[in-house]
């Protein structure tokens, strides 16, 4: 095998493949990328759940397959000057490097013993621009559980029907909703879980561009193309919470706050909290304000934060990280808080524009004072 090719280009290959590529395995080759010089070079990585392939120009005059150690290559490649690097493999596994005046040697690992990547048989696929599905996957994403309990929830829901995608993320304790109408959908409803380690990965892959990605919902697989890259895991199978059912929307209470006013002053009353002194922090919403507190055995924190509207004296409980995700996601300055009662979901939503974006969170049970 025999390739050239410049070191930014071939790096970032290396890069975008070794997010799926196994730290640690009893597989040694899952340890590596496999590299296929044919016309172009591509570089895989593969865990076993995820794999990801993406191709880069290169100059290939002798064509062949096999597997380098990820972290060792990658070493390599980092460490020479910015020039092309020339890849000269033989028989025997032998790999040179030369770049400039550095060259390096290494051991390959034969083809034969890395895995193959699964196929995607194409059912349905969907196309959606880059900018907008990293968005999507960004403002759901977090919400996610790492309860391995219930698999299906580890994952985001992507359903799509009435020319519309919606992305869903629970935990139990929250949920995080974005959807967006799409052009050009030729297929009908259709709905699939995707793991939310893979979603990570594929907002990363996905740039801040028009150009387009295109999801391919297969039997059991998933693959996102992402220009040069593709990612490939695994379905998750189950039952999705029924997510339309879950959120109460007839809330008598309704307050505006300002995103980041709100945002600052959980904030402040946050400091005496930690993994250690755990405490909800306590809201009691009156006319056009709320007062926020939290105390722990680290100290005590108060602040009063100006809203918009009455809420009646309503005292509630909410876990601080929850509340600052959801103002931290929410792609408003202003938004709406919809509330019921003490032990009822808070629901949280744009003020201005299409309501693209809702976020609920579970309120937490207050000791009294």
């Amino acid at each position: 095998m025999r390739f050239s090719c410049e070191k930014a280009l071939l790096l970032s290959a290396i890069n975008t493949a070794s997010r799926a590529v196994s730290a640690k395995s009893s597989i040694p080759a899952l340890e590596g990328l496999l590299l296929q010089a044919d016309g172009q070079l591509t570089v895989s990585g593969y865990n076993m759940q995820t794999g990801i392939r993406t191709a880069v120009e290169a100059s290939v005059t002798e064509s062949g397959c096999l597997a380098l150690n990820a972290r060792l290559f990658g070493d390599m490649i980092r460490r020479m000057p910015d020039d092309v690097v020339t890849f000269v493999s033989d028989s025997s596994l032998n790999v040179s490097l030369t770049c400039g005046d550095a060259s390096y040697d290494m051991t390959a690992i034969p083809a034969d013993d890395y895995p193959e990547l699964p196929e995607v048989e194409d059912e349905y696929s969907v196309t959606i621009r880059q900018q907008l599905l990293k968005t999507m996957i960004g403002e759901t994403s977090f919400a996610v559980s790492t309860n391995e309990a219930r698999p299906v929830h580890t994952g985001s829901l992507f359903e799509i029907e009435e020319q519309t995608l919606t992305v869903v993320s629970v935990d139990g304790f929250r949920l995080a909703l974005r959807k967006e109408k799409l052009e050009n959908l030729s297929a009908g409803a259709f709905r699939f879980v995707a793991p939310g380690s893979a979603l990570n990965e594929v907002e990363k892959i996905c740039g801040d561009t028009e150009d387009n990605a295109v999801i391919t919902l297969g039997s059991r697989h998933l693959l996102f193309e992402v220009g040069p890259t593709q990612l490939i895991c695994r379905r998750l199978e189950g039952e999705f919470l029924d997510y339309k059912s879950a959120i109460p929307r007839a809330n008598p209470i309704v307050l505006t706050a300002d995103s980041k006013a709100l945002m600052s002053s959980i904030d402040r009353v946050s400091v005496v909290i930690s993994d250690k002194q755990k405490s909800p922090v306590r809201c009691v919403f009156d006319l056009d304000k709320v007062s926020l507190s939290a105390k722990t055995g680290s100290g005590e924190a108060k602040d009063i934060c100006r809203l918009e509207g009455d809420g009646g004296g309503l005292e509630i409980g909410f876990n601080n990280r929850y509340l600052m995700d959801a103002l931290k996601y929410a792609p408003a300055e202003k938004v709406r808080l919809e509330l019921n009662t003490g032990i009822s979901p808070c629901i949280i939503t744009p003020v201005e524009g299409e309501e693209n974006f809702l976020y609920m969170v579970l309120p937490v049970r207050l000791k009294n004072s």
